[in-house]
């Protein structure tokens, strides 16, 4: 019924011909994203709970996270689905960006499916082997930056810009750029994968930064507000924003059934997913940096990751972590699954205004 009324909603207005009014469409995309996870999340939860397709949890983590074990998991294919069914229904199909967009992330999405259905069905607890899915993942994000690289319209298209300052870029070159879009694509995804380890955890900050990106988007498509705060006009780039807020709907319908103590977990089919999105909309509206900013928490947790393991190998076994990821080493610390993930958000939410902040103080 919803569904159909959504239905209905789109083809109204496409019949009117307005199809440019962006921020009418990114609402209606958001709304319409996030009616579908909340209707169609109780079925999705059944299936993979008769499916018996469970969360598996690590013996030498936090032992309060035992009894999170058996929990389905696999649930961000719920988001793939209500993004890709609001962005066809909301979205301009003739916008290049928004296929390339749609594309990384059902791709990156079909890699962590991957990967899940390994580890939980097949009962094989190394998944999708590291080597084949970053292989697969660096596949779909070179082919993505080849894409924008090569159909860049003007040189500023290609420039990496420095927030804060009117007129610090510096120019890439098509080949520098498609390196750049490789790593912003591949490390965004699996950032968002690390971080994505309590309940809650990573799909708050990415509906946050998704929301910010959306205006990043909204500015860059737009020829006079692109002017008038000094960031690159990108035509075409504005349409990004209805794929962001159909990323917030379903990021918040997900959430629902996420939120402590969660029926469902996420998954690498969701976490990869949604990673590749971010990366991908900050490439095309040319905020690389601000998404670094904005996307703090995912960098933090990243980096603790790659700390541990270095410091582990070069002391022959000595931690700085309690445990890496961040998350939960603030845990074996002692604070609550609870209160780490709401300091989280509120780190984020504090990140994400200081990203915005950079349209205006230059």
């Amino acid at each position: 019924m919803l569904l159909e009324l959504a239905l209905w909603l789109a083809q109204d207005i496409r019949g009117f011909n307005v199809i440019g009014y962006i921020t009418l469409r990114t609402v209606l995309a958001a709304l319409t994203a996030l009616v579908i996870s909340l209707v169609a999340g109780p079925g999705v939860i059944r299936w993979l709970t008769a499916k018996k397709i469970g969360q598996a949890v690590r013996d030498d983590g936090p032992k309060s996270h035992l009894t999170k074990a058996g929990t389905p998991t696999m649930g961000g294919a719920l988001i793939l689905i209500a993004i890709g069914i609001t962005v066809l229904l909301w979205g301009d199909l003739k916008n290049g960006y928004v296929w390339v967009t749609l594309l990384v992330t059902l791709g990156f999405g079909a890699v962590g499916w991957v990967d899940d259905w390994r580890k939980v069905v097949h009962r094989d607890p190394k998944g999708l082997a590291s080597r084949w899915k970053y292989l697969w993942t660096s596949a779909i994000a070179l082919a993505a930056a080849l894409f924008l690289g090569l159909t860049a319209a003007t040189p500023a298209q290609t420039e990496l810009i420095v927030p804060f300052f009117k007129a610090v870029a510096y120019p890439l070159g098509v080949f520098g750029f498609i390196a750049l879009t490789y790593f912003v694509i591949n490390g965004t995804s699996h950032a968002v994968n690390l971080t994505d380890g309590l309940d809650g955890l990573a799909i708050m900050p990415t509906v946050m930064v998704a929301g910010a990106l959306a205006i990043f988007a909204y500015v860059a498509g737009h020829a006079g507000f692109s002017k008038y705060l000094g960031v690159p006009y990108v035509p075409g780039a504005g349409e990004l924003a209805v794929f962001c807020g159909a990323i917030c709907g379903a990021g918040l319908g997900f959430l629902w059934f996420n939120a402590y103590p969660a029926e469902v977990f996420m998954g690498d089919v969701g976490a990869l997913a949604l990673g590749a999105a971010l990366g991908t909309v900050a490439v095309v509206v040319r905020q690389e940096i601000v998404l670094f900013i904005m996307g703090g928490l995912f960098v933090a947790e990243t980096l603790s990751v790659m700390v541990q393991v270095l410091y582990f190998k070069a002391t022959g076994g000595k931690r700085i972590f309690r445990m890496a990821p961040l998350h939960h080493h603030y845990e074996l610390s002692g604070w609550k699954e609870t209160q780490v993930v709401v300091r989280f958000w509120i780190i984020t939410i504090m990140l994400v205004l200081f990203g915005l902040s950079t349209l205006k103080l230059r």
